[in-house]
């Protein structure tokens, strides 16, 4: 999310020759303050980036977003900073109904008093239970301990405009794409639109951004350039010594610093050579187990071993089958076992979010695993048995995603590999 930052910051600054206007006037500071801090000029907004799990929900109380958003670290950090930055929650989470929507509805409506020059809105329900939130906290400074000495849950007038003004220095966005999704959507939601700009919209959009997230990944990690290298630090406060400027304390972050001459270096390498920077060509299997398994989201290794089990199970049926009368008796009991333990293991999983793949296959690992093995079937172990569900999903009796034509993604995948050779 910060290279999408930094992209938006470079489309802006594009000139009318598709140049850049300033350079240097824009810039991200990666995991300095908060996560990173988006600066133009003298303009700053700090940004806290929070990725949450499916499972987390979106955010509901004043509590979760203090905490988990990190707000209240915020909070912090604008006050540090003498109330000059704007604000930015940067997250997948949305925000459920009730407490945190009307608390992004306020923070809109304080964002358009402050920028009319009208008197914020103190005694707004959003403002005073923000404010009564933070009271107490063990990391708020003295002054947030406690309310009025009558009640000490219940904040000043002083605290009231102190968070009405913070609120108004606040955005709330729409929440972006979750961890899983985001390497997909990043191309053409963030490198499309200043390839457009560029003129150039037939550039492959996934070498572009890969090439920008590796500038930012390297400068998350303080791993950018240095001017001094690995030279020590000589004589650097002598008595008498001016305290560092601004210019001297910003050389100090060097690397951690992306400009947008080092996003525009970024970008017309990437689209002058697009190769070099798209991902490894993935192995296109076409059989349908493991089809639907990557549709389920199943990962490389589990589609391998899958494969490996299904070919095992059918060459046991193979072997029994060439003398034992009873093989295919057997071989439909189990068969309905193993329909019924699918069928268990898809119910437990029924309310899951999807892609419900990984968690279906361990889920049915768990369950084979639970079994009792007799003498029924001689020489079959758990591996088998889980062998023989890839073969019922090889013959698409059993799914790791919602059922689709399997045959027309054959087709399409195959159609791909003749195209690409």
């Amino acid at each position: 999310m910060a290279a999408a930052d930094g992209l938006a910051l470079y489309r802006s600054a594009l000139n009318a020759d598709k140049e850049l206007a300033d350079n240097d006037n824009c810039r991200i500071i990666c995991e300095h303050h908060e996560d990173w801090v988006a600066v133009r000029a003298s303009d700053a907004e700090l940004v806290s980036a929070k990725h949450k799990e499916p499972a987390f929900g979106a955010f509901s109380t004043y509590k979760q977003l203090l905490g988990d958003g990190g707000l209240a670290h915020l909070f912090l950090r604008w006050r540090m900073l003498q109330e000059k930055p704007t604000c930015r929650l940067a997250t997948n989470a949305g925000l459920a109904a009730g407490v945190a929507q009307n608390l992004a509805k306020a923070t809109i409506v304080l964002r358009d008093q402050r920028l009319a020059g009208e008197t914020l809105a103190v005694s707004d329900d959003a403002v005073t239970g923000f404010a009564k939130a933070l009271l107490g906290r063990s990391d708020m400074p003295d002054e947030w301990q406690q309310g009025e000495p009558e009640d000490a849950s219940t904040p000043t007038d002083e605290q009231c405009t102190e968070v009405a003004r913070f609120l108004s220095m606040l955005s709330l966005p729409d929440p972006s794409p979750g961890r899983s999704y985001v390497s997909y959507a990043a191309p053409a939601m963030y490198v499309q639109p200043v390839l457009d700009r560029l003129g150039r919209s037939e550039v492959q959009a996934e070498a572009v951004w890969e090439a920008v997230l590796a500038l930012f990944r390297v400068r998350m990690r303080a791993a950018g350039p240095k001017p001094e290298g690995g030279l020590p630090t000589v004589l650097a406060y002598p008595i008498g010594a001016p305290a560092p400027s601004m210019a001297d304390m910003e050389r100090g972050l060097a690397s951690r610093i992306v400009t947008l001459g080092d996003i525009d270096i970024a970008v017309r390498t990437a689209i002058a050579n697009p190769g070099g920077y798209m991902p490894l060509t993935r192995i296109l299997r076409t059989s349908p187990l493991a089809i639907k398994m990557a549709a389920g989201r199943c990962t490389d290794n589990s589609i391998e071993r899958a494969e490996h089990l299904k070919l095992d199970y059918q060459n046991y049926w193979r072997s029994r089958g060439s003398g034992d009368p009873t093989a295919r008796v057997d071989r439909e009991r189990l068969v309905r076992l193993l329909l019924r333990i699918s069928d268990q293991a898809s119910e437990a999983l029924s309310n899951a979010p999807q892609p419900i793949g990984q968690a279906l296959w361990k889920e049915l690992q768990s369950l084979i695993n639970a079994l009792n093995l007799d003498d029924t079937h001689p020489g079959m172990d758990h591996d088998l048995l889980l062998g023989g569900i890839c073969d019922l999903v090889n013959r698409c009796k059993v799914w790791f995603s919602p059922a689709f034509d399997v045959q027309a993604e054959i087709d399409r995948l195959r159609a791909l590999q003749e195209s690409a050779s």
